[in-house]
């Protein structure tokens, strides 16, 4: 009997573990705090795209309902507000329904937020950060940084900030995709996650560290509006290998429009039949008392550690996936 055995090899333990002092290694000589916040809390992001795990919290008399993170940024931002300046974080987080070669539910993720930083500082800091990381390859990594419509429209021809039914209808049908009409129905959100996916990620060059800027407002919930026009939010995404790695803001610091943004959101849950879930009060209130200046990402230290170690699959950096627990 060997179930009991770890799914991946050892040395990729070894690896893990080498990737993780480096990262530490990183923020500490830019002077940047590691801090820990609870993974189990009483509410939890609100976006659609995400499902999560729900737990009771058994206190006689009472019941309640609390949740596992699906990103610590919530209560990293209160930190944030009261003061701690630059912070970053390695932990574990937790989203339902995602598993499969580059998902399990319970990951490691790192978070990060560079208090006066724009958007282009953060994603020079990113780079810096993946190239020491990649290093450990032995392998040379390209550069493209592109703006997400830009390398939409060259890979498709088409605008992804012009929602168009039936011309995305008759690209995917193209493409081989008649599936993406009854999938995604009306909704211009899911168009753009299907069409990326499954045609615009696949022709990513290999060996090349990918940062697609200025998103869609329509894809970022948690992003400043960008200055220059309003159909675009300042958003950025890592990838490489056509695998996404990691997710950045120019962080939105209004209460009010974050709450709107919940709002809408929550709405969205409940006309698709979603779990429901409520507006983090707390995370407002630090917004409201005042989040500094800052940007943040989220990189899913997983996947980093499938591209160092040439695996084809999440299982193979992981002592126990879903599987093997």
């Amino acid at each position: 009997m060997t179930e009991w055995r770890p799914a991946c090899e050892l040395e990729n333990l070894r690896l893990r573990a080498q990737i993780l002092t480096e990262i530490r290694a990183f923020f500490q000589q830019r002077q940047v705090l590691e801090v820990e916040t609870p993974l189990l809390c009483r509410t939890t992001g609100t976006d659609p795209q995400l499902a999560f795990f729900a737990t009771t919290l058994d206190s006689p008399p009472t019941h309640n309902q609390l949740f596992l993170q699906t990103s610590p940024e919530f209560a990293m931002k209160r930190l944030l507000a009261a003061g701690s300046g630059s912070i970053f974080q390695i932990c574990k987080a937790f989203r339902n329904g995602e598993s499969g070669r580059f998902h399990n539910p319970e990951f490691t993720i790192l978070e990060w937020y560079r208090v006066g930083f724009n958007l282009q500082q953060l994603m020079d800091e990113v780079l810096a950060l993946l190239q020491e990381l990649l290093a450990l390859t032995g392998k040379k990594f390209s550069v493209r940084q592109v703006a997400y419509q830009q390398f939409f429209w060259e890979v498709t021809g088409l605008n992804a900030l012009v929602y168009d039914r039936p011309v995305f209808r008759d690209f995917s049908c193209a493409e081989g995709f008649p599936e993406a009409d009854s999938l995604c129905g009306d909704d211009h959100v899911i168009w753009l996650d299907f069409l990326f996916s499954h045609c615009v990620q696949p022709k990513m060059l290999p060996d090349c560290i990918y940062l697609l800027h200025d998103y869609p407002a329509v894809l970022s919930s948690l992003a400043r509006v960008h200055v220059l026009d309003p159909r675009l939010t300042e958003r950025f995404e890592v990838f490489i290998n056509g695998i996404e790695l990691g997710n950045g803001f120019y962080e939105l610091a209004d209460a009010k429009e974050q709450e709107a943004r919940f709002a809408k959101e929550i709405a969205l849950r409940s006309q698709h039949g979603m779990q429901p879930v409520a507006k983090d009060q707390l995370f407002l209130a630090a917004l409201q008392a005042g989040l500094p200046d800052c940007s943040g990402v989220a990189v899913g230290v997983d996947r980093l550690l499938m591209i160092c170690s040439v695996a084809r699959s999440i299982e193979a950096v992981l002592a126990f996936p879903l599987a093997k627990v």
